[in-house]
């Protein structure tokens, strides 16, 4: 599984990219996590607004930060 954490490293970009890797911990799953931060890749999704998280190239959610129990429902 590829997870992308899409967004310019602001503060919910940080929060976003600690709640998955939680999220992935408490599940206990194999997970490569990537941090995406050239606007050029992020466009490339079709995402408009950040943070966002993708799971296997797919958009998941865009412009919030969703909890770690949310992130566990994605994966």
């Amino acid at each position: 599984m590829i997870i992308k954490v899409l967004g310019s490293g602001c503060t919910n970009c940080k929060k976003l990219e600690s709640n998955v890797r939680e999220a992935v911990k408490q599940l206990g799953i194999e997970a490569t996590i990537e941090k995406v931060e050239d606007f050029k890749d992020i466009m490339a999704y079709g995402v408009m607004r950040t943070p966002a998280l993708v799971v296997d190239d797919q958009v998941k959610v865009m412009g919030r930060v969703p909890s770690v129990e949310d992130i566990k429902r994605y994966l």
